[in-house]
């Protein structure tokens, strides 16, 4: 429960930075990132494997800055790392909005 404590104390930080986009050359690396290494638990098609699946049917609903949160700082007590040290705040939000959007690939 302290994580959702922390999710919602991030949404501040998420919405500063919403709007920066990555440039494109580092958009694809950021897609390959989903493909390869979170298709590594998600699916390559991200239609679930160890980790649930990242298709906008099965994220419809969910607030983006959760999804950045989650990308950002993984989940306590489940395989899911956090990305921190790979991506920064806007990369994450970034990438939240693609899988919210269906606009995975590469």
């Amino acid at each position: 429960m302290k994580w959702l404590v922390q999710v919602i104390s991030s949404l501040a930080v998420v919405t500063a930075v919403a709007g920066e986009l990555p440039s494109e050359a580092r958009q694809a690396e950021l897609r390959y990132l989903l493909t390869q290494d979170c298709g590594s638990c998600h699916g390559l098609t991200l239609k679930g494997g160890l980790g649930p699946a990242l298709t906008r049917e099965a994220l419809a609903g969910k607030p983006a800055a959760f999804l950045s949160w989650t990308i950002m700082n993984g989940r306590p007590g489940t395989a899911m790392p956090p990305w921190r040290g790979f991506v920064n705040d806007a990369e994450g939000e970034w990438l939240a909005q693609i899988l919210l959007n269906g606009e995975v690939t590469q």
